[in-house]
């Protein structure tokens, strides 16, 4: 797309000046700290500035630099982080925060090359620290700037195409404003979070409305493009609650993958036909080698990742006498007692119910 030099620069002064007077208070828009900037990056990763801003400021309180994340346990780290979600963010950050101790002396690279190689940063990632904490001219494209993106030049390609991004990252380049290019980023993307938002857009305090080719053509509506997904599965999951002389049995999942290295109640997904009270007992006994009865159902949890739904139906167990835990799959497990629960990080879908447990 040929974008006028002229045009470029009326759009990215525009953009700069509103930003600067209408800039939402961030904590972490207060400093260039390296450490900071990158931590909020990753923390607004599938999530909200109002849910992040106490997870930020706690997490500092706890970790105020680089090293000390560095020397963090992972299970005192994913604490920190519950609620959150997407573990694998905490994760990579602690094992990117150790190779930055270890090899860099504590010092967060400056250079794209080098930054890019850690663990869990991408090129949205690393496009944002290097522009923010160090005012190196990267564009970055995250959802706001693909939709302001998208209605400013009436983009037909969806933006949720792979191929497209190319194309999106290239337009964000020609706009951007290398002599302060932080700014810059953090205004587009504020454009799109306050006035180009994904319903009822308001284009009438719009900064670049006399440039938006979809606002000039009354189709802000039609933008931007997407195709559409298949629908998100549903899984049927079982979990259970099994008491023992006051006391409640946790296993802690793998470090890698889906919910790496969190803490839940036992359990596991029901098999075709299988009845929910059936399926915990069956599944319990797969995963800790404990033979339970159920006594009650306690609760049924809906909860959504990324990629699928889950419905979670959970039952309040006793042991069966001579029943010992044999683990398959989790790799430790601990009895608890009620008042422990809080020293302990677990997923959000058993959050949900953990309130009910007496």
């Amino acid at each position: 797309m040929n974008i006028s030099d002229v045009k470029a620069k009326r759009i990215r002064k525009a953009l700069v000046s509103w930003y600067l007077k209408h800039k939402r208070k961030m904590p972490w828009r207060e400093t260039r700290d390296p450490y900071r900037t990158w931590l909020s990056e990753v923390m607004l990763q599938q999530a909200q500035v109002k849910t992040v801003i106490p997870y930020y400021h706690r997490f500092l309180e706890r970790f105020p630099t680089i090293e000390a994340l560095a020397r963090g346990d992972l299970q005192d780290i994913l604490k920190m982080w519950e609620g959150l979600g997407y573990y694998a963010r905490a994760r990579n950050f602690h094992r990117a925060t150790g190779i930055v101790t270890r090899d860099y002396g504590g010092s967060v690279p400056a250079d794209w090359e080098t930054f890019i190689q850690l663990p869990g940063v991408g090129e949205y990632t690393a496009a944002a620290v290097q522009s923010l904490a160090f005012g190196h001219p990267h564009a970055v494209v995250d959802g706001n700037v693909k939709r302001v993106l998208a209605r400013l030049f009436a983009i037909e390609d969806p933006v949720n195409r792979p191929k497209a991004y190319k194309q999106f990252k290239d337009i964000a380049g020609t706009l951007l404003d290398r002599e302060q290019p932080g700014n810059f980023n953090q205004a587009i993307m504020e454009l799109g979070a306050l006035i180009c938002k994904p319903a009822r857009p308001t284009c009438d305090h719009c900064p670049v409305q006399p440039d938006c080719i979809s606002y000039q053509h009354d189709r802000v509506d039609e933008f931007p493009k997407k195709e559409k997904r298949k629908p998100v599965p549903t899984l049927q999951m079982v979990a259970g609650v099994i008491r023992k002389k006051g006391r409640f049995l946790i296993t802690r999942r793998k470090p890698a993958g889906l919910l790496g290295g969190l803490w839940e109640f036992p359990g596991g997904e029901l098999q075709k036909g299988e009845a929910a009270a059936a399926g915990c007992i069956r599944a319990i006994q797969d995963k800790t080698g404990l033979k339970v009865d159920t006594d009650k159902r306690l609760a049924r949890i809906n909860h959504a990742y990324t990629h699928f739904k889950i419905t979670l139906e959970v039952f309040v167990c006793q042991v069966r006498p001579g029943s010992r835990v044999r683990l398959n799959g989790p790799v430790d497990f601990d009895w608890v007692r009620p008042e422990q629960l809080d020293d302990y990080a677990f997923p959000k879908a058993n959050l949900k119910f953990m309130h009910l447990i007496v």
